[in-house]
């Protein structure tokens, strides 16, 4: 308990600077990166041909982040089927086939990180850097410009303008992803993470064996997979081999790397719209009291980062709970369990670690492991799955907080109904097209994890890749089709997903997955925008209090009860109560 009570009271410390830090990026204003930032984005802008001050409406802005994307993907595909060529290719590693390329490419792309190979032995160093570390910067910073751009929309300074893309898109590379890369790659290198460019060491072991050791620029793709919310490894273990993760420091830098742009957006959130709001208040000489969290979220991220921070707290204690009971089975032929369940997790980090970790990659949808989730107990297991499928818990790059805000407007729409008034969010009504948009945006999700899982163990393709019949082998599949449509990466890697069927079903989910949710919420900003502001009255409801965040997170429930708990009874629950019965 006091590990996790630590753990959060640091991430809280580290998240409220870098939320100020990312807030003034998004509005423009002075930072002190800018004296060097300044001249090096404007060197990108003169050779790229960008005018940064040229503003963009939500469509012009979806569509410059669609277009720059899917050249992105172009490029990185054709490198992956050329990789076997002797540039920085010291191991000599053959080209990737088209169907895991097409799925690389594409999960890479919408910052899934999804691995359908081996990282040491499936790329060579020059797909590592060119490809899949540049597009684990490039990803990321697309999905915050996308997530700044949506905020703008909500606080509705403009009528129009959501911002410039491609201005977005460098001001969160140079300002924030690459120095911050900088500076904890640099601190996992002195925990021992390497960093070279040499072929893999062979070493003789001391049963008289030899073992190749794999090395490479390691704690370059380690820091921005964190930082970026990626998750894809250097190595196929992922952060489990101490390759990746050596220590307990490396293992929190690499948990606070993952936590802290996330949680910086839901900062930024909050202090753009109360912006809008004092604005308001000034101009009808109104005063607003303000409290410490409201200094440091806003009052209206404050409500949305305590019932994120609920349904994590939730999760982490329910995972954490399931590992530490241990596996009956074992118990009943009289082996004890005193630790908890410790297959397929590191002795340097145990119940209490894993479990964070666990359900931090999944709530921030990140996609690194420092254990292996297939073996996971079933309810262990089941919490970053349900994380993944909720999809609204902090999420990554930014994505966590624009789908919560769908939730939101649907809260304020039931909320409305029972008490005969029009919905209101943000002092804007949410009419016909906005609760249309919201719905379509949020069932987009379960949709795709649910209709393509039903047709994988529907078809010989699919349950070909089964290797645990069962309850646990349609855990298996909702995991992989989960992971997909959150854009998380991660896996039950008992399932053998390097077949056309995966390769190409994932890859589709993934796309989907990113892309459509992304367009819909730019349109639902840009509706909002262009709407007047309503005054407050008596039977407004508000949403800037702690009885929203509790009403946001029986709502979040309740749809998922209402999609994914049959899936999940035939699942996990099903393998939990056999195990137990």
């Amino acid at each position: 308990m006091l590990e996790f009570i630590v753990t959060i009271a640091i991430f809280i410390a580290l998240v409220i600077p870098v939320g100020n830090y990312l807030y003034h990026i998004s509005t423009g204003q002075r930072t002190f990166a800018d004296p060097v930032m300044d001249r090096i984005d404007g060197v990108i802008y003169k050779i790229s041909g960008v005018r940064p001050d040229k503003g963009m409406n939500w469509w012009q802005y979806a569509i410059a982040l669609l277009t720059t994307n899917a050249v992105m993907v172009l490029i990185g595909y054709l490198i992956l089927r050329i990789q076997s060529i002797s540039i920085l290719n010291p191991n000599g590693i053959a080209s990737m086939e088209e169907t895991l390329s097409f799925n690389t490419i594409i999960s890479f792309m919408t910052n899934t990180n999804l691995q359908h190979y081996s990282g040491e032995s499936g790329l060579s160093y020059f797909s590592q850097l060119l490809v899949i570390t540049f597009m684990m910067f490039v990803s990321a910073a697309s999905g915050y410009a996308a997530c700044i751009a949506f905020i703008r929309g909500l606080a509705g300074k403009t009528k129009e303008c959501v911002g410039n893309f491609y201005m977005d898109l460098v001001r969160v590379t140079t300002r924030i992803l690459l120095p911050f890369s900088f500076v904890g790659g640099l601190l996992l290198v002195w925990q021992g993470v390497p960093q070279n460019l040499g072929a893999n060491i062979v070493v003789d072991t001391i049963e008289g064996m030899k073992q190749t050791i794999a090395t490479g620029p390691v704690a370059a793709v380690e820091i921005i997979k964190h930082l970026g919310t990626n998750g894809g490894g250097f190595f196929g273990a992922n952060s489990t081999t101490p390759m990746e993760n050596p220590t307990m420091i490396s293992n929190l830098i690499e948990l606070y790397s993952m936590m802290l742009l996330p949680g910086a957006c839901v900062i930024t959130f909050g202090k753009m719209v109360r912006d809008r709001k004092a604005q308001a208040a000034l101009e009808n000489d109104v005063a607003i009291k303000s409290s410490l969290t409201t200094k440091f979220f806003g009052r209206e991220g404050r409500s949305i980062f305590l019932a994120m921070g609920i349904l994590f707290v939730i999760g982490l204690s329910v995972c954490f709970w399931a590992e530490s009971q241990g596996n009956p089975a074992l118990a009943s032929v009289g082996l004890t369990q005193s630790m908890g369940s410790m297959e397929g997790k590191e002795v340097r980090f145990g119940i209490a670690q894993s479990a964070m970790f666990t359900t931090t990659t999944t709530s921030f949808t990140t996609g690194t492991v420092n254990n292996m989730h297939d073996t996971l107990t079933p309810l262990g297991g089941m919490i970053p799955m349900l994380h993944m499928m909720l999809n609204v818990v902090f999420g990554g790059k930014g994505v966590g907080l624009m789908n919560m805000i769908m939730y939101a407007i649907l809260a304020v729409f039931i909320c409305g109904l029972m008490i005969g008034r029009t919905p209101e969010y943000l002092g804007k009504k949410i009419e016909g097209r906005e609760m249309k948009l919201a719905a379509l945006c949020i069932i987009i999700h379960p949709l795709l994890i649910l209709a393509f899982s039903a047709l994988a163990v529907a078809v010989p393709a699919g349950t070909e890749g089964i290797t645990n019949p069962g309850f646990h082998g349609l855990s298996q599949v909702l995991y992989e089709y989960a992971s997909s449509a959150a854009n998380n990466g991660s896996g039950f890697e008992g399932l053998a997903d390097n077949s056309y069927f995966l390769n190409i079903t994932t890859g589709l989910v993934m796309f989907f997955g990113r892309y459509l949710s992304i367009v819909i919420q730019l349109a639902i900003a840009g509706s909002l925008m262009r709407k007047k502001f309503v005054s407050e009255t008596v039977g407004t409801l508000h949403t800037d209090n702690v009885a929203f965040a509790v009403i946001l997170v029986f709502v979040v429930y309740i749809f998922a009860a209402l999609t994914f708990f049959p899936a999940l009874a035939l699942g996990p629950i099903a393998e939990h109560l056999t195990l137990w019965s």
